[in-house]
């Protein structure tokens, strides 16, 4: 057998974030395929629990996961996995990452709190990530050292300022979590 046919390498990432953040927006940005969404629309179920402050007309959320997938040559392949942001669905990360090679916290600048609970996820199980400021429509009103001190961030974690409607922004975080991740040590 040849490496051209046998199966290839598949690489799975997690795509996390707070509720509304743009982590379903960002897979379907970069996908090739149609992405595997599990929107519902939000109901009065939700008022009191989902914190919509700042996030306009939302009427939709993932309640499982979003799943898209990149062929990156015949040899490799990504397969992107979105976290729900509610904190109701957040027993489903510890599923979602089994075996994730690394992470994109996708932020807010209007709610930056929300990013908190995934970078200490990712920080507390030593998985390598990227963060991607999310700026809907062009808004951030703050710079990136702002931003980075704001969600206190390590020196060597790589930060990121652009629309995640655009594939080749999403595009750029990809990149830049694989620098990030062939830039560390290799595990023993």
């Amino acid at each position: 057998m040849t490496i051209s046919q046998a199966a290839p390498a598949a690489v799975k990432i997690l795509i996390a974030g707070g509720f509304g953040v743009g982590k379903t927006t960002m897979v379907e940005a970069v996908s090739e395929v149609a992405p595997l969404r599990t929107e519902e629309y939000l109901t009065k179920a939700s008022v009191g629990v989902d914190d919509l402050a700042g996030i306009g007309d939302k009427d939709t959320t993932t309640v499982a996961l979003d799943f898209g997938r990149i062929t990156v040559s015949d040899e490799l392949v990504v397969y992107l996995f979105g976290t729900p942001g509610q904190e109701r669905f957040w027993f489903m990360w510890n599923d979602l990452v089994n075996g994730a090679l690394g992470g994109v916290v996708i932020a807010d600048t209007r709610r930056l709190g929300t990013s908190f609970a995934s970078i200490d996820f990712f920080e507390s199980r030593d998985i390598p990530f990227v963060v991607a400021i999310n700026c809907f429509h062009g808004h951030n009103t703050r710079t990136a050292e702002e931003i980075r001190v704001a969600l206190d961030l390590d020196p060597h974690v790589p930060l990121l300022i652009g629309d995640v409607r655009r594939r080749e922004f999403g595009k750029d975080v990809l990149l830049a979590l694989v620098d990030h991740l062939m830039s560390l040590p290799a595990a023993v």
